[in-house]
């Protein structure tokens, strides 16, 4: 089947310092996208499309100007011309309107299954395999997220933000609440709510903006971000996030989503100081044989 894989690509980098997502981490001055599109390549895509920045356009084109040519189709959408819903309140905005306006941007790219990815995260090779696979059969109100072990996701080097999953027993999820400043301190796992810090279980579910969805489910997340921009456009920092609305829609009963379990681990660059860790991982599997010396 045909199938798209959607890259967000138009964060700003305010905690890493700088365009994080064209900081070379390979041999080669591959960027972490770059393993991403090769294994979903390897998995069966025929579609990648990049959302990003209009300041950002010609240095992806320089980058991916031969790099997996012929090898898949590339696309870009930019997050900042996407003002259908927002074009009387940008003047107060100072950053994006987050990752459900994100995929918006890219509606008209978008006609088959697709899958939505972070630009900064290395998510493993065999996530693409396992969600090309769950997305065979997948109806017109059934979502997908991979399901990531918290434990296996954290920084080093400071707190992140997690969409922490709760499953029941089919592995279906019941809720997903997107929660703040995770961190790890002396072995206990926790984060930032109400003014106090609540413990996590290391073997949590979590999402990394890793979901699959039809096709179908591109107008209930229009009408899900009107929403939005109706209730917060008076606050310049809000941003509707797409683990929330998919919440939304299962809590309304117009979706049922999947959590497709992994045990990947995963590898991203949230702070400068992750980088070291990041290349260092790549270059173990380089070495161990998963990836070739050049990705191209």
């Amino acid at each position: 089947m045909d199938l798209t894989l959607v890259v967000l690509a138009a964060g700003m980098g305010s905690r890493y310092g700088g365009n994080k997502q064209l900081d070379g981490i390979g041999p080669n001055g591959e960027i972490i996208m770059d393993y991403s599109i090769h294994d979903a390549i390897e998995a069966g895509f025929t579609k990648v499309v990049f959302i990003i920045r209009t300041d950002l356009k010609e240095a992806f084109e320089n980058h991916y100007k031969e790099r997996f040519k012929g090898k898949i189709k590339m696309e870009y959408a930019f997050q900042n011309e996407y003002t259908k819903h927002t074009a009387a309140y940008e003047a107060n905005r100072k950053k994006p309107w987050g990752t459900t306006h994100a995929v918006l941007a890219a509606r008209h790219l978008i006609n088959e299954p697709f899958v939505v990815i972070n630009a900064d995260d290395y998510y493993g090779q065999e996530s693409f395999a396992e969600v090309v696979d769950a997305m065979k059969n997948l109806k017109d109100n059934e979502y997908l997220i991979m399901g990531y072990k918290l434990e296996n996701t954290l920084s080093d080097h400071g707190t992140v933000n997690r969409g922490v999953c709760q499953v029941d027993d089919n592995m279906h999820l019941i809720g997903i609440k997107e929660t703040l400043a995770i961190g790890k301190e002396n072995g206990v796992i926790s984060y930032q709510e109400g003014g106090q810090r609540h413990e996590l279980s290391p073997n949590t579910y979590v999402s990394m903006n890793f979901f699959g969805f039809p096709p179908s489910v591109l107008p209930l997340f229009e009408e899900k971000f009107i929403e939005f921009v109706q209730q917060n456009n008076e606050d310049p920092k809000a941003e509707c996030f797409m683990p929330v609305e998919v919440g939304n829609l299962m809590k309304e009963g117009k979706a049922v989503v999947k959590v497709v379990p992994t045990t990947a681990s995963w590898l991203g660059v949230t702070y400068k100081e992750d980088k070291e860790h990041v290349v260092a991982g790549i270059n173990k599997m380089i070495a161990d044989g998963l990836y070739p010396k050049e990705i191209k």
